[in-house]
């Protein structure tokens, strides 16, 4: 772990008021600001804290949260694990836990962080090998109601990752098998999205298209997709206790019903004629995320992958019905899109230089494009989906909506369209209201310190947490 000096911070401050200006004069939206961005977000209660418990924040995957960002003039600290992180979450206590893989070997490692209390490992606490599986696997957990972090190793078992603090002052981390899904899973599959639903069922849906759960004594019942649907991102619940799936051709809602998983609707969207450039599947690249303006479940919305423009498809939760279709200037997406209230912002990955995509992603058409970026705002409305703004800011990681200090946050990244090894990182702040950049902060480091797309944590303590390919970058 090290800390930006003082002179580097100063120069790299210069250059983010340069990057701010340059940007917030690019910026082509509107010049009067959009009616204000709130609504609910449902507290699952077998989850950890709202808004820091799942990789998108919640069970919904709204990628909102009701905390805090950093404050203007944070300092940057780098944690050197040698590893990617793409899910950081904290739970009840406080403390910080990772979900990362080696870059030797590739072997998903749990670590634990106290921001206090800097750690041996890198800046960790303690840390946790588990067994490896796909490139996938294990990407997605989410920390249950008593701060355990649940997760499906590459053995496919159902884990409870819990850490403590022994009597001579160091933590130390275990993990228990909650459920063995080798029965339910065929071997060389893998789990790719894992929630809990409102009764306490743990669901799972695995790449080949198995979806299913473990109840609470244990017991595994599934369902398989139609041949040939993938899985390739997380899912989602709602507090009715439907859970949404999206598959590289539809989108679905299941539910447990008399102990079994029953899909209630399917809806196919247009899956493209091939994987785009910046996406790591053949099809949406989206979690679906619930939203809506009075329980926060209303909604459902993910990323099509149309050839000509790619869209917004908004369908009624509980019935699949469709609400809008609204083509979207941003190329492709493998991001999940933030939804609150009657609001939806969509991040571009398209062309984002990926260094490996999962087997059987298939090629991608073009082979490779520039990344312009580019994040937009979409308003649901009586009449249907309303474009508010878009923004040229090129979003390299999972943006987070804060509804407390009314900020988007995320990483931009910094260079040419056509990306470079030279390429640095920005942490910036969008206004939800206009899209422009009110605030920025340099990163030390260049591709080294990549988000790769990967979700950030905005922690209590007004820190935001950002998983790299090699480790983990705090600001605050």
């Amino acid at each position: 772990m090290h800390n930006v000096s003082s002179v580097t911070r100063r120069r790299l401050l210069a250059r983010a008021a340069a990057l701010t200006l340059v940007s917030a004069c690019a910026w082509s939206g509107p010049a009067t600001a959009a009616p204000p961005v709130t609504g609910p977000l449902a507290a699952n209660p077998f989850l950890g804290p709202l808004g820091t418990a799942t990789m998108h924040g919640d069970a919904g995957s709204s990628d909102v949260t009701p905390l805090a960002g950093p404050a203007p003039g944070a300092g940057v600290t780098v944690y050197p694990l040698g590893a990617a992180c793409p899910t950081l979450l904290e739970g009840a206590d406080g403390l910080v836990v990772g979900l990362c893989t080696a870059i030797a070997g590739q072997t998903p490692t749990v670590f634990l962080f106290d921001s206090a209390a800097p750690g041996p490992i890198g800046g960790a606490l303690a840390s946790l090998p588990l067994t490896k599986g796909s490139l996938l696997g294990g990407v997605y957990a989410y920390l249950d109601n008593e701060d355990r972090l649940v997760v499906v190793d590459g053995g496919r078992r159902l884990l409870r990752v819990d850490h403590v603090r022994g009597d001579d002052g160091a933590w130390r981390l275990t993990a228990a098998a909650q459920a063995d899904l080798s029965s339910a899973i065929p071997q060389g599959d893998n789990v790719t999205g894992l929630v809990p639903d409102w009764s306490g069922n743990v669901w799972f849906a695995t790449g080949h298209g198995v979806v299913g759960f473990a109840g609470q004594d244990g017991r595994v019942e599934t369902v398989a997709l139609p041949s040939g649907e993938l899985v390739a991102n997380s899912i989602s619940s709602a507090p009715d206790g439907a859970v949404a799936v999206a598959s590289t051709h539809a989108l679905y809602e299941l539910r447990a019903k008399d102990g079994k998983p029953e899909i209630l609707w399917r809806a196919a969207y247009d899956r493209g004629s091939a994987r785009k450039p910046g996406q790591l599947s053949w099809g949406t690249g989206s979690t679906p995320t619930y939203f809506g303006p009075v329980r926060g479940d209303e909604y459902l919305a993910i990323v099509d992958n149309a050839d000509d423009r790619v869209r917004l498809i908004v369908a009624r939760s509980g019935s699949g019905e469709q609400v809008c279709s609204l083509p979207v200037p941003v190329g492709g997406s493998e991001n999940s899109p933030i939804g609150i209230g009657g609001s939806i912002f969509v991040a571009s990955t398209y062309g984002y230089p990926y260094p490996a995509v999962p087997e059987g992603a298939g090629p991608a058409v073009p082979p490779s494009a520039p990344f312009r970026g580019g994040v937009s705002r979409v308003d649901l409305t009586a009449d249907g989906c309303v474009p508010v703004w878009d923004s040229p800011v090129r979003s390299a990681a999972v943006p987070r909506l804060s509804l407390a200090d009314g900020g988007i946050h995320t990483l931009r990244r910094v260079g040419p369209d056509a990306t470079t090894p030279l390429d640095g990182f920005d942490y910036v702040v969008l206004d939800p209201a206009t899209g422009a950049v009110r605030a920025s902060i340099p990163l030390p480091g260049t591709v080294a310190e990549d988000p790769l797309q990967m979700a950030a944590l905005i922690t209590r303590g007004g820190a935001l947490w950002q998983g790299t390919v090699t480790g983990v970058v705090r600001i605050g």
